[in-house]
């Protein structure tokens, strides 16, 4: 119903924008690669085509156009889609009627929502004069207040909780979703900062005290169906754009570090619930950059951490850099004391991960002791033998055999065995890609239909020719291909992707033939080299139906008649 719209939009889009919004894109002769979003991906395995405008992941195989991958990206419908791009290059989408969708967490969200609002008027009131005077005692003005939605919960026990009630939300609910303990209030007079998911929804708080009175200086949100700590990351909703515009992404300790970084002019940062970091919070963060920077305490708990996040981006493919800020500091204690400039001296001078943790590993070291002198090269030869980089493996090596006066091959001969040894472990652990094993006839047809969608005089031919596909999936993409030809008077694989978008079947064969690393071009020779082998097939298949009816027959002369058949087919007699 939308065809003709939507191609005009994609014609103004570019897919490698929409994309490098997102994910970050690295560009490689042709095209751009990235970490493919729809799989657990540590290799750049997703290309994407500004000269065709699709994407294909060589690992799992999805493909598509920029409508599919927003709408797989974003968990949004062709429609949402549709209008979002529309709005971007100015394209009128009002006829386009979108209907509401209900979502079972729905109200569970409008909750939230309405305690933020609630925690807010109360700041913002004469009630919260106090709260606001501490919030600007820590150098936390209006402007932060309001950007980051901070906001105060009452000293009265039952206050939130009525308001709740009136708008039909049950106790029950309540107490299950982290708003309310024993039927009343969960949050007493506390200071208020929301916790979004990735889409920026609240799903959450933390309350902070801020009068003397002996209790524990946060409360967090339990956690809930909407709120899994371990699947979000603070403020990311915003440093998505952020990242992308820097090409990096700070990772830190708390909320408080982030807003203080934000009061410096520096939003390309997300905090992490805790001091661990999940599996997908670890994909989160390769959404926003290649370029990961860790900026946690400088306290003994902070540099532990650094060295255990650091090892676990390691392992997953990441490269990271690390902040090293002074004990007892973190971000924001570290700004408040040295302000912006010190604080992006410290970003630009951030150490490589590797370096970093050579760097620890001579703390507690006595170097008059052979033998601990002995394991601290033998720990950093451990280290560099993890790199990559020769260049910085040599480096490594010069550097460790002109401080302890050390032959250099001696460390060039244990760190060759530490490398072999790694890469042994490698080939153990990293899966083996599996690869459709396809035989001639499969491919021919395959072959076929990626030419047609790739040139346009190889529709006319197989529309000539009145090829027969053998399977009913390929028989329709094949008359699809054709109808759209001749309605639009060519084709293009990115527009035709739309066309056939919400044939399921269609999409599934497609994605399987774009994905199959097919040539795009080809000659008449070699297209009916394709046509025999597809004529053949037939013929095969034609052969053993008549066979099979053969040995059912029982009467001796139809027998005859059928076996006369099958000759004249061997023979090429038609």
């Amino acid at each position: 119903m939308y065809n003709d719209l939507a191609n005009t939009i994609r014609s103004k889009i570019d897919i490698v924008d929409i994309i490098g919004e997102r994910i970050p894109l690295t560009a490689r002769g042709k095209n751009f690669f990235c970490v493919c979003p729809f799989h657990d991906d540590s290799n750049p395995s997703m290309s994407v085509s500004r000269e065709k405008q699709i994407y294909t992941c060589f690992s799992c195989h999805a493909t598509g156009n920029v409508f599919t991958f927003l709408m797989n990206y974003e968990h949004i419908d062709f429609k949402e889609t549709l209008k979002y791009l529309g709005e971007k290059v100015g394209i009128d989408t009002g006829n386009v009627h979108i209907a509401k969708k209900s979502n079972k967490y729905d109200k569970l969200y409008e909750a939230y929502k309405l305690s933020l609002k609630y925690f807010q008027n109360n700041l913002n009131s004469n009630i919260g004069k106090v709260a606001k005077k501490y919030l600007l005692e820590r150098k936390i003005d209006d402007k932060l207040i309001k950007e980051f939605e901070i906001g105060l919960s009452l000293d009265k026990r039952d206050d939130l909780t009525k308001l709740l009630t009136s708008k039909e939300y049950d106790l029950v609910t309540l107490n299950r979703i982290g708003l309310a303990t024993d039927n009343y209030d969960i949050y007493n007079d506390r200071i208020m900062f929301p916790l979004y998911d990735v889409s920026g929804r609240v799903v959450g708080f933390s309350g902070r005290i801020y009068k003397d009175s002996g209790k524990n200086k946060y409360l967090n949100t339990k956690e809930t169906e909407i709120f899994k700590k371990g699947e979000i990351l603070y403020h990311y909703h915003i440093a998505r754009e952020e990242c992308r515009i820097h090409k990096s992404v700070i990772v830190m300790e708390g909320f408080m570090d982030v807003i203080r970084a934000s009061s410096i002019e520096i939003r390309n940062t997300v905090a992490l619930m805790g001091t661990a970091l999940t599996k997908e919070q670890v994909n989160l963060l390769k959404r926003l950059s290649n370029n990961i920077i860790l900026c946690l305490d400088g306290d003994d708990p902070g540099q532990h951490a650094t060295l255990n996040i650091g090892n676990m981006l390691f392992d997953m493919g990441v490269e990271v850099k690390v902040v090293v800020l002074p004990n007892p500091d973190d971000p924001d204690s570290f700004i408040l004391k040295n302000g912006r400039d010190r604080f992006v001296g410290l970003l630009d001078s951030a150490i490589n991960f590797s370096d970093y943790k050579m760097q620890r590993l001579r703390e507690n070291v006595d170097f008059r002791s052979d033998e601990e002198k002995a394991n601290y090269i033998n720990k950093v030869l451990e280290e560099t033998a993890k790199l990559n980089d020769i260049i910085r493996r040599e480096v490594v090596l010069k550097r460790l055999a002109k401080e302890f006066d050390i032959g250099y091959n001696t460390l060039e001969m244990r760190i060759n065995s530490l490398v072999k040894d790694e890469d042994k472990q490698e080939e153990v652990f990293i899966p083996k890609r599996t690869v459709e094993k396809k035989d001639k006839y499969s491919k021919a047809f395959e072959q076929i239909i990626y030419l047609m969608l790739n040139n346009d005089w190889v529709i006319t031919q197989v529309e000539r020719e009145r090829l027969i596909f053998p399977s009913e999936v390929m028989r329709t993409i094949n008359s699809e291909i054709i109808y759209y030809y001749k309605k639009y008077g060519n084709i293009n694989v990115a527009d035709f992707y739309t066309y056939v978008q919400d044939k399921e079947n269609i999409l599934i064969f497609l994605n399987k033939v774009l994905a199959g690393n097919y040539n795009e071009t080809t000659n008449k020779e070699e297209l009916f080299l394709y046509f025999k082998v597809v004529r053949e097939y037939c013929l095969t298949q034609e052969i053993k139906r008549l066979t099979g009816l053969m040995k059912k027959e029982i009467d001796p002369l139809e027998q005859a008649k059928i076996a006369e058949k099958i000759r004249r087919l061997r023979l090429g007699d038609n």
